[in-house]
């Protein structure tokens, strides 16, 4: 381990604290974050504190960059310089990063003085690393005496920024991004492979071919016995997500008609929500959604998912044993996401609406095929990761004991 035990004269009493660092770019960060916050608290009682560091701490550009987040996910090319630029310039930006946010850092690793730090976002290591040994050397302290842990929650590529040599436990999702923390020095027992950690609600396997009641339907307010086809925006709405819903719609009119309905979730885009709800239907059933915090329960509604390549809700997907049609992804970490679904045999991928409307309605028809599909996204769910990573990190927790 790279840190160490703290002298017993400055042992604490009470509950050990732990801190955990996000970004909100994107909900996958903080959903993660709270999802192991839940595991580790059934492992141990213990304080933790989940931070959006850069918004609460940073200084200016770097604290919008949350709030500039939705913005990009609509223009992905500039997203893509972004993401492509800062590969290979990890020293000068920590240089200027340590400069202009250093001090906010220090409060907030100083003030709350954890037990141990967990990252769950690419630009939460270096700079918080280099914190915590400044804050050591000023108490007169060789290097820093809590444990640092890297969760990350790419799935089938990730950003070098994730992986820092010095942490004492880095978990990834697959073996894809494990090749690229083995590329940055990180490897043998520092890296665990567990999968993604999901919200609570995942935390046990689908049955397969399980759907949900008629009762549990009816709840959802959707037509008990329709082939259902759920489609999902993520949390900000974004995508083609309204030719995306009129596309498939239209095509189940046209091949099934009267035998299907369509979940239109449209996060927190209000606009196309409003749009969505003052169409008229004919053939099919449709039922639009805004934000959705009980998107398991629609997943077990579902027949079918069409949804961007965010790995959190492919996870999940995965989990519930729901064939997965993607329909867009950010270029840089999500790229990945797209072959992952693909080789694994659980879905397709197209950013034409017409193409996917085409490719659901042919699943839905075929039985077998959808039988097929859903045996494969169950294969590659991995609904005992939150779990496992909760309790190697409570683990390297009673190390610093």
């Amino acid at each position: 381990m790279l840190f160490r035990s703290a002298p017993a004269s400055k042992e604490r009493r009470g509950k050990k604290k732990v801190l955990m660092l996000i970004s909100d770019t994107g909900g996958g960060h903080r959903a993660s974050a709270h999802a192991l916050e839940a595991a580790m608290l059934k492992e141990m009682d213990m304080e933790v504190k989940v931070v959006d560091i850069w918004t609460e701490y940073g200084r200016f550009p770097w604290n919008k960059m949350a709030a500039g987040y939705p913005f990009c996910c609509k223009y992905p090319a500039i997203w893509k310089s972004m993401y492509y630029t800062t590969i290979g310039l990890e020293v000068p930006t920590d240089i200027l990063w340590r400069l202009q946010c250093g001090s906010g850092f220090k409060r907030c690793i100083g003030g709350f003085d954890p037990d141990m730090v967990v990252s769950l976002h690419p630009l939460c290591q270096n700079l918080p690393l280099a914190v915590m040994d400044t804050l050591a050397k000023e108490k007169g302290l060789p290097g820093r005496t809590a444990p640092f842990a890297t969760v990350c929650t790419d799935l089938g590529s990730a950003h070098p920024s994730w992986f820092d040599k010095r942490v004492d436990l880095c978990f990834v999702a697959s073996e894809a991004v494990r090749k690229v923390a083995g590329r940055r020095g990180l490897k043998g027992s520092k890296v665990r492979m567990h999968g993604l950690p999901v919200r609570k609600a995942f935390w046990r396997a689908s049955e397969q071919n399980a759907q949900a009641t008629p009762s549990q339907m009816e709840q959802l307010g959707l037509k008990p016995n329709l082939k259902t086809v759920l489609v999902v925006g993520g949390g900000d709405g974004v995508g083609s997500l309204s030719k995306i819903v009129e596309q498939t719609a239209s095509q189940l009119a046209k091949d099934c008609p009267g035998a299907a309905q369509v979940v239109a979730v449209c996060g927190k885009n209000k606009v196309v929500k409003k749009q969505l709800e003052a169409r008229r239907w004919p053939g099919v059933h449709v039922e639009v959604r805004g934000f959705c915090s009980g998107i398991s329960d629609y997943m077990e509604a579902a027949h079918v998912v069409v949804t961007k390549a965010g790995p959190g809700t492919i996870a999940e997907a995965a989990i519930r044993g729901l064939p997965t049609m993607l329909s867009s992804h950010l270029p840089g970490q999500e790229a990945g996401n797209v072959p992952f679904v693909v080789n694994k045999g659980f879905g397709r991928f197209s950013t034409q609406p017409k193409v996917i409307a085409n490719t659901v309605s042919s699943w839905l028809q075929d039985d077998r095929e959808l039988a097929r599909l859903s045996a494969a996204a169950l294969a590659a769910g991995q609904p005992e990761a939150t779990q496992l990573i909760a309790k190697d990190l409570v683990k390297l927790l009673k190390t610093a004991a």
